[in-house]
């Protein structure tokens, strides 16, 4: 009834405890990006279906895995490998597959960090479109992730959420990681985000959670002091300081990350210039 496609790259570590929860699906795809660990042979050993293909974005990517990867059915789940389904999750999946008015849903997601649930720090619910029809669910990148190819009506919400690890691998990890995010999406600002109007009516969508989100984040990319307003934002406003400790961590690695970003922005703007006088 439902396919699983998963991107991968260097995730033995992660993949076992991924699959071992979508044993209810006869039908999983890794998009794997060339890893050079045991990662398809774990997906091998468990069942899943291996197709490698260079990564140029997640967008092109899972595009790719629906394009070529001939799911057997209907429905499918997009998923990362360090994210983890529940019992509770697949339930309202198979049950949601029977509303066809609809062709995609946004997922929520937990994210998990030292052995806790940052409820409040974690932005629960944070939205992102990972469950659709496979010929009509279609993606676009946006500066280090990717959006859905949809019109607001087409789209549903689930209830439950993904369990997200996104620490699995370790800090070292996760800063590599959010080092290459930051510059793409200090390139995404300059070329796409810096000369288009503000989405003011998105700002108070009360009905449109996504674009809410959205327009915030757009408004945030021109506000002095981002790092320090992140961190002022989810540490006090959002509360993550009822996450204890973790959630204190997780708002200053937050903040670092937002830091990069401007830093990265205001270089890129720098750069005409640097080459002109280097001439």
């Amino acid at each position: 009834m439902i396919s699983i496609l998963i991107l991968t790259f260097n995730e033995a570590a992660n993949l076992p405890a991924c699959l071992a929860a979508l044993k209810w699906s006869d039908d999983i795809l890794v998009v794997d990006s060339h890893s050079t660990d045991n990662t398809v042979a774990v997906a091998r050993a468990a069942g899943a279906r291996v197709l490698q293909n260079r990564f140029v974005n997640f967008a092109a990517q899972r595009n790719f895995g629906l394009e070529q990867g001939g799911l057997k059915h209907e429905w499918v789940l997009h998923l990362d490998a360090d994210e983890l389904v529940t019992p509770e999750f697949v339930a309202e999946l198979r049950q949601v597959v029977q509303t066809p008015a609809l062709d995609a849903f946004r997922v929520p997601s937990k994210m998990m960090f030292q052995g806790r649930w940052l409820k409040h720090s974690g932005m629960y619910p944070t939205y992102q479109v990972r469950f659709g029809r496979r010929d009509k669910l279609k993606f676009v990148q946006v500066g280090h992730g990717q959006r859905e190819d949809l019109p607001p009506e087409r789209l549903g919400t689930l209830r439950e959420a993904l369990l997200h690890f996104s620490f699995s691998k370790g800090i070292a990890d996760w800063v590599i990681r959010h080092n290459r995010y930051s510059t793409d999406e200090a390139r995404h600002f300059v070329s796409e985000v810096a000369g288009r109007p503000l989405d003011w009516p998105g700002l108070f969508s009360a009905g449109d959670a996504v674009r809410r989100r959205r327009a915030l984040k757009q408004l945030a990319f021109h506000l002095p002091f981002r790092a320090a307003l992140r961190f002022f934002y989810m540490f006090v406003l959002k509360r993550g300081f009822l996450d204890g400790r973790p959630g204190y961590h997780y708002c200053r690695l937050l903040a670092f990350y937002e830091y990069l970003v401007s830093l990265k922005i205001q270089e890129l703007r720098a750069k005409p210039f640097d080459l002109k006088t280097s001439l």
